[in-house]
This record gives structure tokens, sequence and C-alpha cells, in this order.
């Protein structure tokens, strides 16, 4: 199979046609190469935020309002694409306010098939700014996609830092990592937790990053990245463990071809076997004995 991930810039769009019309030529785009999935990077939904003017955008906490009541137009816009093109679309994340879980939002990735099909997941573990100013939520629990081109899981940036998260995903051989990073150190965490998730799941892990000045929405601000595709450094993969990657800071999408044979491969038989050793290591909070040398 093909996937894109995307590099993607916040524009501060001026109405919803903009918006519309901007998803469409992305979409269209990366369906025009032959990808069949398509994600979109953490918070990418926020450029929402400009439609309710410049002053919404500037500040947080009504930016949050402001693109949660517009999901619902934006969910149906993507479900639309997907089925027009024949494509799974991952859906870049935004805050929503569900009224089940309080009055604060989480941030949600939402995931479209050709055929109707919608889910979501949202993040698990919040990071600094998440916490404060933004007061987001996080929600479990996580979920296992199971669709026509394989068992998909999401984990949404930080919550790619986390292996005991990632390992709660090991059925899944797709690992999607939608990220918005600030700085290049931000995105190499989320990178190397990416490409970690991949070696010790025996697994293909893709991300993908918001890019570029962003200074008028502050909720999100000027991000780093690129997207990029990983895979175990193993039989049937780069040595490198790296599929294909974007380059920084260039918006666009880094499409791939993926075998999911290959997955099923290094899982059976691969070179190590890291999945099937996982239950070797010492349970979470195993005792460690102090020794003293000199």
């Amino acid at each position: 199979m093909k996937i894109a991930t995307a590099a993607y810039p916040l524009d501060p769009l001026r109405s919803w046609a903009d918006y519309a019309a901007k998803i469409e030529a992305w979409v269209a785009d990366a369906a025009g190469q032959g990808a069949e999935l398509l994600l979109f990077p953490e918070y990418a939904a926020m450029e929402l935020a400009a439609l309710d003017g410049a002053d919404v955008a500037a500040d947080v906490e009504r930016s949050l309002h402001a693109v949660s009541a517009r999901i619902g137009d934006a969910d149906d816009l993507h479900a639309d694409l997907a089925a027009k093109h024949k494509v799974h679309i991952s859906a870049g994340s935004a805050p929503v306010f569900d009224g089940t879980l309080g009055n604060r939002p989480v941030n949600r990735q939402r995931l479209f098939s050709p055929t109707g099909g919608r889910g979501f997941q949202d993040k698990q573990i919040m990071t600094r700014f998440e916490r404060a100013p933004m007061d987001m939520l996080p929600c479990g629990p996580l979920k296992l996609f199971d669709t026509s081109l394989g068992k998909i899981g999401i984990l949404i940036c930080y919550d790619s830092e986390f292996p005991l998260l990632g390992r709660s995903l090991a059925e899944a051989e797709l690992l999607l990592v939608p990220s918005c990073t600030e700085a290049l150190s931000g995105y190499w965490r989320v990178r190397i937790g990416a490409m970690a998730r991949a070696l010790e799941n025996q697994c293909v892990t893709v991300m993908s990053s918001l890019t570029g000045p962003g200074n008028w929405c502050e909720a999100v601000g000027d991000t780093t990245g690129m997207g990029g595709v990983f895979g175990p450094p193993d039989t049937g993969f780069p040595p490198s463990g790296v599929i294909a990657e974007g380059t920084l800071n260039h918006p666009g999408w880094t499409v791939a071809e993926v075998d999911p044979a290959a997955v099923a491969h290094v899982r059976a038989d691969g070179q190590v076997l890291n999945r099937r050793h996982w239950d070797e290591q010492p349970a979470p909070g195993h005792s460690v004995t102090s020794e003293r040398l000199g």
C-alpha cells in the first residue's frame, strides 16, 4: 500500500470555503500519487480558529471553543473526501469539548474510511502546555482500528514517547503519530519515540508534522517538522529503519510504499523478535538491587 504523511502548514484562512478548498487540494494531491492512507498532523484543525477572526485565533481559550464548534462540519468534509477519493484519512487533531467529559476539551484525532466508517482517538498524556494554559483533558482508551488496510493504532505526538502506550497497541501493523512540535528538539523527541515503537512492536510507524510560521495562532505558534515513515531495522526494511522522510520545514506530502507482508514476516522470523520477547523484561516496578563498588 502507499501511505502519505503531511508536513502541513497552518494558514490564517478567511472563510470556510477557503478551508474546504485547501483540504480538498491536499487530499486530491495525495490520492493522485496513489496513496491509500493519508495522515494529517496534530492540531492541524487549529487553523479553523482564524475563521472567527484574528482576535479569536490569538486567544488560547477562545480558539479552543471556536475550533470545537466547527469540528462536526470538518468531519463531514473529511468523510466526503475519503469516499470521493477512495482513501482512508486521519484528519488533523482538534480540541473537542465532549459533553460527556466535563467542561474541558480533549485532543482528538479522527479517522475516516472510504466506505463511510468513522473513528477517533483521544490523546492520553498531556504536554506541559496542554496542561496549562490549555487545560486539556486526557481521555482513554487507546483503540485498535480494524480496517481494509490492516490494524491501525494512533499515538498522538507526546503519547508516542511512552513505550507502554505503544505496547498496548502491539497488534497494530500501522501506528500513526500525528505531531505538533515547536522546536527541533521536540521534533526529534517524537521521531525517536516513533522509531522506537516501530522497533519494539515490529511494525510501521507514520509521523506527520505541523510546519512553518503560526504565531497568529496562540495555541500552536511556529512549528518544526517533516513527514516520516519508519519500520524496524530488520529483514524487509531499510537498515536505518527509515522507509521515507521529507525535508525539514518543507510543506507537502511524504509518500511511501509499505508492504504489510513485511510486517508479518519480520514478526514471525526477524533477525530479532522484540515484540515476542517483550514479556521477558521485568514488570514495571520490579525491584532493583543496589550494589556499591569502591
